[in-house]
């Protein structure tokens, strides 16, 4: 494994019109490319992730896993506005000497994307075999294959969407509200909205959850016999909502939470393309375009939406207790979809798997 940054000294212009003096961007690969370059994996993180996948989805990427670096070279970025290394809210700005704060530029999926392209090229990559993400990662890799068709050679998009929702907007709107609210969310300091960040995680796992995830996971009898209570609260739904806000709290800053949602929900591949069936269209690797059966906040039709504008893309949908967290935590039959989608034409009809 190595993780790098890479810079980049030119001005870069944002889909806003905005330009910025350069950006960084923290990296990670593991494996190496073969002698033709044809064995690159680009995986996009979601959200709150890193650009080390074998962290946050062990289940798929390493030794004798589906992503092994002894066959592939995998490559993973942090996403700008991130705080894991690239160009964030808490980086300086270069023109001014401090930190950009709340001045931070904005960067839609697109602009992401587009930031890549550099770096690719200095790494001498011309074609990727695979291109993988969920969620905002899944965004990520649609609006690239679409922008440079010729580059994927297959693309595997989870739990995403072509357009984000206003279902989806209206989640991180109320999000961003949390952090509206916390007094300190005005002030230049790093930990500014901190509490309402916490808070804002909690409103989030609403939608990446769902009602019978919390039915299994967190059911009314995990708890301690009256009146002990759990460290968070008497019940367990209670406790792990706000452990997993104290938990975000310790890795991650409103800022970036901040700016990274208002990104997400910019997400329109359509946008100055005519449609968003148009642009799909426009894709030309092999597609597999997997849903999860639970998924409240990317439902398994945006899936289906997808693979139905793809030109020959295949469509699968996971059953899974997880709801949206489905794409993080179904290894086994994630990576059962990928190998059969590699080793044989994609199907056209819907398939779901159970086992």
């Amino acid at each position: 494994m190595s993780t790098r940054i890479f810079k980049y000294h030119d001005s870069f212009q944002l889909e806003s019109g905005t330009r910025i003096p350069g950006y960084q961007l923290a990296y990670t690969t593991y494996g190496k490319m073969n002698s033709d370059r044809s064995n690159v994996v680009w995986i996009f993180h979601a959200l709150t992730a890193n650009s080390d996948p074998a962290e946050w989805w062990p289940g798929l990427v390493g030794d004798h896993k589906c992503f092994d670096p002894s066959r592939y070279f995998i490559i993973c970025v942090n996403m700008p506005g991130s705080c894991y290394g690239s160009t964030g809210p808490l980086e300086i700005n270069s023109q001014t000497g401090t930190p950009w704060w709340h001045d931070f530029p904005f960067f839609t999926t697109r602009d992401m994307i587009r930031a890549y392209q550099p770096l690719k090229t200095s790494l001498g990559i011309d074609k990727i075999f695979i291109g993988i993400g969920g969620s905002m990662g899944g965004q990520q890799l649609l609006e690239w294959a679409i922008e440079e068709p010729g580059v994927f050679e297959h693309i595997i998009p989870i739990a995403t969407n072509a357009q984000h929702s206003p279902w989806g907007i209206a989640f991180n709107a109320s999000q961003r509200m949390c952090i509206e609210t916390d007094p300190t969310w005005k002030e230049n300091r790093k930990d500014a909205g901190l509490e309402g960040m916490k808070v804002a995680r909690s409103v989030a796992l609403l939608s990446y959850r769902h009602y019978n995830t919390y039915e299994s996971t967190q059911s009314r009898d995990k708890k301690g016999p009256w009146p002990l209570r759990h460290p968070y609260g008497g019940d367990a739904a209670e406790s792990y909502q706000r452990y997993q806000g104290e938990k975000l709290g310790k890795r991650f800053n409103a800022f970036s939470y901040y700016f990274l949602t208002q990104g997400m929900d910019a997400h329109d591949v359509g946008r100055n393309r005519g449609t968003v069936a148009a642009a799909l269209g426009r894709i030309t690797a092999r597609t597999l375009s997997i849903g999860i059966s639970s998924d409240l906040l990317f439902p398994p039709r945006e899936q289906e939406l997808i693979a139905s504008r793809i030109p020959g893309a295949a469509y699968a949908c996971i059953d899974s207790l997880y709801g949206h967290d489905g794409f993080l935590l179904e290894f086994e039959k994630t990576e059962q979809l990928i190998r059969s989608f590699l080793d044989e034409k994609p199907r056209q009809h819907l398939k779901t798997v159970n086992e």
